[in-house]
């Protein structure tokens, strides 16, 4: 009998895509401020610069406009990146999916890895707090802590109190989030939207999920 369904957030929960555009705007508008360079033109370039290589993409930015900077100038951006409250929105299909699982008595909870700030400002945009009954930011166990590692999944089943066989875990990241279930007898979903990213990455250790799905509503005919 499923007792807790657990979460990972990015790209499961909220999409990373819009919050990545969230940031580069709140860049844009830095940029503009400092150097003098419009915010729209600087936030498509960012998204170009972005599309075509994800590293580096602030030193690149200063790059095509000619701007000496250092070390301490892209820390500074990528402060500002990480620590801004983001305008991003839940999937569409979340709440209505909560509110059923908590209706069947079901806890719910959230296993996400990343930098802590900007995990704690996501999870503060999409008021999170109100809907799960407990959140694990990984990097604020260490970032030795990171999924694939279980010490998340064996806090947050003490935390909710239920027993592994009693849950289930759903994520996107076939690097890191299925693993699990070779450990712990948690079953396993990956969810694949419309805007899947995932789709070329590999299997860690070759383990796959359990069940894959498009939506998180696909969750309720399994329980």
């Amino acid at each position: 009998m499923v007792k807790a369904v657990i979460f990972d957030l990015d790209d499961t929960l909220i999409s990373e895509k819009e919050y990545i555009k969230s940031g580069y705007r709140h860049i844009a508008a830095i940029v503009e401020k400092r150097f003098g360079v419009d915010k729209n033109q600087v936030f498509v370039d960012l998204m170009s610069i972005f599309r075509v290589s994800h590293q580096n993409v602030f030193n690149r930015l200063y790059d095509k406009y000619q701007i000496e900077y250092s070390k301490e100038m892209i820390l500074d951006l990528v402060n500002e990146y990480r620590g801004h409250l983001p305008d991003i929105h839940l999937y569409d299909d979340v709440l209505p999916c909560i509110s059923e699982l908590k209706r069947l008595g079901i806890k719910v909870g959230i296993i996400t890895d990343g930098y802590a700030i900007a995990q704690r400002q996501k999870l503060k945009t999409v008021r999170a707090d109100e809907y799960f009954d407990e959140i694990i930011v990984t990097d604020e166990l260490g970032r030795d802590y990171w999924k694939p590692h279980p010490k998340a999944f064996e806090l947050i089943r003490e935390k909710l109190e239920v027993n592994f066989d009693e849950m289930i875990y759903v994520g996107d990241n076939p690097e890191k989030d299925f693993h699990i279930r070779t450990i712990y007898p948690i079953k396993t979903f990956r969810i694949m939207r419309q805007d899947y990213v995932h789709s070329s990455k590999t299997y860690y250790q070759s383990i796959e999920e359990d069940f894959r799905i498009k939506s998180i509503e696909e969750i309720k005919s399994y329980l």
